[in-house]
């Protein structure tokens, strides 16, 4: 079985792989449901879905007749303004089938002009905290990608107590220098105040190089079990950290499996060796 974490301050003990549902976005309900056995098979216990995530959030409510009190449910709204993210929450429990969720995330907010809409008055934050108060949810954390996310989650927290985070990091984005040490004050700042931190794109390998795409990720994974091994022992070396599991549903047992056996974290060399041979590199461009 996988190892289980503190989920921050939530009291959820979570697996330290968490399922990344964007996986369902063009699932049929008959795909959807042989994933729901994998990750049972595997005891994952946390669901991480998104308003914007296609058909996600429908294939997910049949299983929450069944299993709502198997999983910490999350989903996020990508809408800035208040009256827009009270819509999103509303519809999500829809289309879940649930009366609450357990965490809303302001999704992908790396932009400072979506920051001021969403953080400012009649904001996206301002609905996450109506609904908390309404127990529509219980908790509300924030999201993104890019290189200056680090930098943009510590002037989320400032404003905020946002209960997670959620960020890219890898072997790849720790060999810059910058980027490591902003991603490194989030991590701090978040163990001094329990805020849960989840990690994405730790199996990228970089942008696709072809059109013949072999995975619904909309980046070029790593593919093979023996560099998703190293990938993840490596990310879960790190204490008190989630990773969440790639968007397509081939990927998810192969991550699932190697979660399952961490022991130890992959060697440095090994993953400098790694990144050499794969050929793993940006996903944003250039480093800000």
């Amino acid at each position: 079985m996988i190892e289980q974490r503190a989920f921050g301050r939530t009291g959820h003990r979570s697996t330290v792989t968490l399922f990344g549902a964007a996986a369902l976005a063009q699932a049929s309900q008959g795909d959807a449901d042989r994933a729901l056995e994998v990750l049972l098979r595997h005891g994952v216990n946390h669901i991480d879905t998104a308003a914007r995530y296609g058909d996600s959030e429908l294939r997910i409510g049949p299983w929450m007749a069944r299993h709502r009190k198997d999983f910490f449910l999350a989903t996020k709204t990508g809408s800035r303004t208040a009256t827009e993210a009270r819509a999103d929450i509303h519809r999500s429990l829809e289309r879940l089938r649930v009366d609450h969720v357990d965490m809303i995330q302001l999704h992908s907010l790396g932009h400072p002009d979506d920051w001021d809409q969403a953080m400012g008055p009649g904001g996206a934050l301002e609905a996450a905290v109506e609904a908390r108060a309404q127990g529509l949810v219980r908790f509300i954390g924030v999201t993104g990608h890019g290189w200056t996310i680090a930098a943009m989650h510590r002037r989320s927290l400032a404003r905020f107590d946002f209960d997670s985070v959620l960020l890219p990091f890898n072997f790849f984005f720790a060999q810059n220098e910058r980027y490591r040490r902003s991603f490194e004050e989030v991590l701090t700042i978040c163990r001094e105040r329990n805020v849960a931190v989840q990690i994405i794109k730790t199996i990228a390998r970089g942008p696709w190089a072809t059109t013949d795409r072999t995975h619904t990720t909309w980046y070029q994974p790593l593919e093979a079990q023996a560099d998703i091994d190293r990938a993840i022992h490596w990310i879960l070396g790190l204490p008190e950290i989630f990773v969440n599991t790639a968007g397509d549903l081939a990927l998810l047992p192969k991550i699932l499996d190697a979660a399952s056996r961490f022991e130890h974290p992959t060697p440095e060399a090994e993953m400098a060796a790694m990144l050499g041979s794969t050929k793993m590199t940006s996903l944003f461009g250039l480093p800000a």
